[in-house]
């Protein structure tokens, strides 16, 4: 039966417009020859429950946005809004302490929310279960394969019981084949949990696999070149003919950006 605090909860996320609003946001950073535009007039939002990728070539300024609305850094100009609170942040590396097993490492996610030590226990429990890893409490970050590992680095950041997660290329450093198991769980996970997510890539695959809307930035500054609403149904696999053909065209237009910018 659900509790009077989680209706309260579920009423108040269904009575926000949006998980993340970006308004005209721009950043530089200060160097030896001088102010550098990194983003350039960013408007974009997210909305309740919705899965958004960020798509660019390296150096486009996806992890820079994603850390300005995680509230790591601030625009220089703009203004992004979370309405829910500080957004969960999963990074590239699963940044566990290897001194803590994998269920002290989602406690402590959970201490520091405030949750009382007698129910931290139960709640690392069921996160751990939530991402596949029943039994995997006890176990120390070196016992844990690398897909493993990023499973817990999940199930630490779900801890944060925020509304918007933000993912700054998790699988990125994962063989295929675990990716791929991942991206099964992930999506999983969010279509359960109704979470908003907004997901940094540099693969278009993978951006066509997950999102409902992929958002593609240009160079040099980073400015939304395009945007594509993802029609295909879930669950989806990345070597359905549906992904891949979308995959090409969003590629050709990845690649018209770099040409425009002159990367390599």
């Amino acid at each position: 039966m659900a509790t009077t605090a989680t209706i309260a909860k579920a009423e108040d996320r269904a009575a926000v417009t949006h998980a993340a609003r970006l308004e005209h946001v721009s950043k530089s950073f200060g160097g030896p020859a001088g102010q550098q535009l990194v983003l350039d007039d960013i408007s974009l939002d997210v909305a309740p429950g919705e899965f958004v990728t960020l798509l660019g070539a390296s150096g486009c300024g996806k992890s820079t946005l994603l850390n300005l609305v995680a509230g790591l850094d601030r625009p220089s100009a703009g203004s992004i809004e979370t309405p829910g609170g500080r957004p969960a942040l999963m990074f590239q590396e699963h940044a566990l302490f290897p001194w803590l097993t994998a269920g002290k490492n989602i406690e402590l996610a959970l201490r520091l929310r405030g949750v009382p030590k007698a129910e931290r226990r139960d709640e690392a429990e069921r996160l751990l279960e939530l991402v596949r890893l029943n039994g995997s409490y006890g176990k120390r970050v070196h016992e844990l394969s690398g897909g493993m590992r990023q499973r817990v680095a999940l199930a630490r950041a779900l801890a944060q019981d925020s509304d918007l997660l933000l993912m700054d290329e998790p699988f990125a450093a994962l063989d295929a084949i675990t990716r791929d198991v991942l991206h099964d769980e992930l999506t999983r996970i969010w279509r359960e949990t109704k979470l908003s997510v907004l997901f940094v890539t540099h693969n278009v695959r993978e951006a066509v696999r997950l999102a409902e809307r992929v958002v593609l930035l240009s160079s040099r500054p980073g400015r939304i070149a395009r945007e594509w609403t993802i029609e295909i149904p879930q669950p989806r696999r990345i070597e359905d003919a549906a992904v891949a053909e979308l995959s090409v065209e969003i590629t050709e237009e990845l690649r018209g950006e770099i040409r425009r910018h002159g990367q390599h």
